[in-house]
């Protein structure tokens, strides 16, 4: 079977988008993934198609409703209750490529993207929804966020990439920055592509990378370093080490 995309969208044109071409376009043509925008309008129950209501308490914005939204989550779920819902939110918790390979593997995913200020609250009381970050940033709606995660999640679709290895060594796999590539020319504006690189020694060069892959990760991610370096020293039992 394949991986199945539902959108919860105000925008149901926005998809499949970009990814329409290129990799995910071409499984998208050859039936490796499927796309099916819905319109969260279509469940609106007034003749205005009204999706949203002023906040709680006041303030600025608008916030979609939580009836509406449960009515659209439902008709989703109804469709494909094999698959989870996610909601794409700044509130949500950060993706990580971890996650993206768990939901990769899976039947898919029914991902609800907001507009305005977001959703009323009681939805996620309401419904199991995970909710997902794609990072400290705020776009106009989720429908970008839901076009990164999907991205993530095809290219990683069995077939898709042209080499099943091709993906094994980029950023965050390893739990690591992905060490820095060159090609051709040898020589550019003066600037020289690393000796090791040149050197056909294979060892070398594995060595080479792995400690640029540490070292970048150190310097511009402490954050992925101190992660990588717990796991590293985590004993096979799960166990603390004794400091």
């Amino acid at each position: 079977m394949s991986f199945a995309a539902q959108i919860l969208t105000l925008y149901p044109e926005m998809f499949p988008g970009p990814l329409g071409v290129s990799l995910a376009g071409r499984a998208l043509s050859e039936g490796k993934w499927s796309c099916d925008p819905i319109h969260i309008r279509d469940f609106a129950t007034d003749k205005h198609r009204t999706v949203d209501d002023t906040p709680a308490g006041g303030g600025a914005g608008m916030v979609l409703r939580a009836d509406i939204l449960g009515l659209a989550i439902d008709h989703a779920v109804e469709k494909r209750p094999d698959l989870p819902v996610i909601a794409m939110t700044p509130r949500g918790r950060p993706i990580t490529q971890g996650r993206v390979r768990e939901l990769a593997g899976g039947p898919g995913a029914t991902i609800l993207c907001g507009r305005f200020e977001g959703f009323d609250e009681r939805i996620f009381e309401a419904r199991p929804i995970e909710q997902i970050s794609m990072g400290d940033i705020i776009l106009s709606g989720g429908e970008m966020g839901a076009l990164m995660l999907l991205d993530a999640c095809i290219r990683l679709l069995p077939g898709v990439m042209g080499a099943a290895s091709s993906g094994d060594e980029e950023s965050f796999e390893s739990g690591l920055l992905e060490y820095p590539h060159y090609t051709r020319p040898a020589l550019w504006e003066g600037r020289a592509i690393p000796e090791v690189l040149r050197s056909g020694d294979h060892a070398k060069i594995a060595a080479w990378r792995k400690q640029r892959a540490e070292d970048d990760t150190r310097l511009r991610r402490p954050d992925l370093w101190e992660r990588h370096i717990g796991v590293r020293d985590q004993p096979p039992s799960g166990a603390q080490r004794e400091k």
